[in-house]
């Protein structure tokens, strides 16, 4: 029997992480444009009516929209979704030229655009450091303590007292990294470095599967080893360490996030298992009733994915910014306004179509085709 949190949980722990995150994204944005001196007429989170909201002394624009999936900061001088100037702009007053977005060189364009992602993933080397430093880090390397039966490390002809060393070519320095690899990895041929009685090895081993269902219900495949670690000890990681431990985590989750887009892309994974709005706000509820360490962590991992997406060279996201100011600084004059509009309509149209599949991926999930199909037949 599983168990469920409620409407309300999943509701309010969805709130409570999407909330502050889109916050510290778009509060990103706002300093450094602030830094390069660019008014912002607006800073909201949520989108559509205004359900609430104050104008500072600066004349900025504070607000809540009501549908709380995101948010933005209006610069002075965005007339348009691509940012280019307009008759409109070039009417602007000289002195008021000078503070809108356009008018600024394109590094400081780019600094103002990059600072919204850069900002989550700085929020999650903070969280992940600090758990760092109060959890502690394992170490003592990646070494086999016991091999399963059967199992297809067993049948590759891996041993306990070797050492893993990488897995595909990619270092491994703990068993927790080696769980993450391979457990994304079910059904493949993987090449194990390993280290034995003083001697570097490279065995091929072909995972296996195991599917898991946690305590919600939910169940994912898993890729199998079938190896067990020696003991596992977590050493606190002293503070001067601690921001590097954090930047070694972000970028081992990044890792995992590539892995699982370009299974998904090459077709080792299903597309069915990409989730939206729906589906995180039900991990989100399941967590948050795990306890407050588990949902700050989930907090960490969401924020690093924030980033990541932001930054994919995709128009109307952050990264198709950036993507068209990096062509701008090699052609030393912007792209020509028409591109820029309909490159910025197709990346609307994908997001819409992108947002569209996992909303049916989420309902899915949730059995609402299945309910259908059986009140149909």
């Amino acid at each position: 029997m599983t168990e469920s949190p409620g409407f309300f949980l999943y509701v309010l722990a969805f709130l409570l992480m999407i909330g502050p995150l889109v916050f510290v994204h778009e509060l990103g944005h706002y300093f450094a444009g602030r830094w390069f001196g660019i008014k912002a007429d607006a800073f909201s989170i949520g989108f559509g009516r205004e359900v609430a909201g104050f104008t500072d002394k600066r004349g900025t624009r504070w607000k809540f929209g009501w549908l709380p999936l995101g948010g933005y900061v209006k610069f002075a001088g965005d007339m348009n979704p691509a940012g280019q100037p307009s008759a409109e702009w070039l009417a602007l007053p000289a002195a008021e030229r000078a503070q809108t977005f356009q008018a600024k060189p394109v590094w400081q364009r780019a600094i103002v655009v990059a600072a919204g992602p850069v900002t989550n993933f700085l929020v999650a080397i903070l969280i992940l450091a600090g758990f760092g430093m109060i959890v502690g880090a394992p170490s003592g390397g990646a070494t086999i303590g016991e091999v399963d039966r059967g199992s297809p490390a067993a049948v590759a002809g891996l041993n306990a007292g070797d050492r893993i060393v990488t897995l595909g070519g990619r270092p491994m320095a703990n068993f927790r990294e080696v769980s993450q690899y391979v457990m994304m990895r079910p059904h493949e041929l993987i090449p194990v470095g390993v280290r034995r009685d003083g001697r570097d090895l490279v065995i091929d081993v072909s995972t296996g599967e195991r599917q898991e269902r946690d305590r919600f219900g939910n169940i994912y495949r898993l890729g199998v080893l079938g190896v067990r670690s020696g003991p596992i000890e977590l050493t606190p990681v002293p503070l001067l360490q601690a921001p590097i431990h954090g930047v070694r985590e972000t970028v081992r989750i990044v890792q995992g996030t590539l892995d699982g887009l370009g299974q998904i892309i090459t077709g080792r994974r299903s597309v069915n298992e990409l989730g939206g709005p729906l589906r995180i706000a039900q991990v989100s509820g399941d967590v948050f009733a795990l306890g407050p360490a588990a949902f700050v962590m989930l907090i960490a991992f969401v924020s690093i994915n924030l980033g990541f997406i932001n930054l994919l060279p995709v128009p109307v996201l952050d990264g198709g910014h950036l993507l068209f100011y990096a062509v701008e600084a090699v052609r030393r004059k912007p792209v020509g306004p028409d591109v820029m509009e309909w490159a910025f309509r197709g990346g609307m149209v994908a997001i819409l179509a992108l947002m569209l599949l996992v909303t049916f991926n989420d309902l899915g999930a949730f059995g609402v085709w299945r309910n259908l199909a059986g009140l149909i037949g």
